[in-house]
């Protein structure tokens, strides 16, 4: 499989152009493509540790855990979601390069299976900051859908922080629908 994923890639969307050089200023259009590659061990050793506090920081945000114990809560499940590592049974762990090999950032995912049906669970994907809002993240879903039709995967899902708009938005533009919400209201005492 690992050779395989060496060449996936997809091509770039076509951009709007805009008439107002202000525009092309404040955007830099990729036209290249992203190809999703086996995380080595060093990607990962540097991915976990950031990982695991952006997930507690978002736990706490959305108010399921306490700060005082996200990061041994968010330690506990990325562990248990990974034993062993790169070589746990059912977790692809990519890094998303570009065309000269540049590392853009990372997509982990999971092959469920219930009956004869496959799936797979986005657990994570990031762009690193100096390449956002090129358009890497649709290129990387894209390329993660050719991947997964390979694979006999024949649908894709993710969870999604409800205060995380960005994102949000741009599953929905990536034709992810809402299978399910979850709401809360804190009530204040008194």
């Amino acid at each position: 499989m690992t050779d395989k994923l060496e060449v996936l890639s997809c091509e770039p969307e076509h951009s709007k152009l805009f008439s107002l050089n202000s525009y092309l200023d404040l955007f830099e259009w990729s036209r290249e493509m992203v190809h999703l590659g086996p995380m080595t061990e060093t990607e990962l050793q540097a991915y976990l540790e950031p990982a695991i506090a952006e997930y507690a920081a978002e736990h706490v945000k959305a108010g399921r855990w306490s700060p005082a114990e996200a990061l041994e809560e968010s330690r506990k499940e990325i562990t248990q979601l990974l034993p062993d590592g790169l070589k746990t049974a059912k977790q692809h762990l990519f890094s998303i390069r570009d065309d000269s090999g540049a590392n853009l950032g990372m997509l982990w995912f999971a092959v469920r299976e219930r009956g004869a049906s496959r799936s797979a669970f986005i657990y994570d994907v990031r762009i690193d900051e100096p390449f956002q809002r090129r358009g890497y993240a649709t290129q990387a879903f894209q390329a993660l859908e050719t991947l997964a039709r390979d694979m006999g995967i024949t649908a894709i899902s993710l969870h999604v922080f409800g205060h995380n708009m960005a994102a949000r938005a741009l599953y929905e533009k990536l034709g992810f629908v809402t299978t399910n919400l979850s709401m809360t209201k804190t009530i204040a005492e008194g």
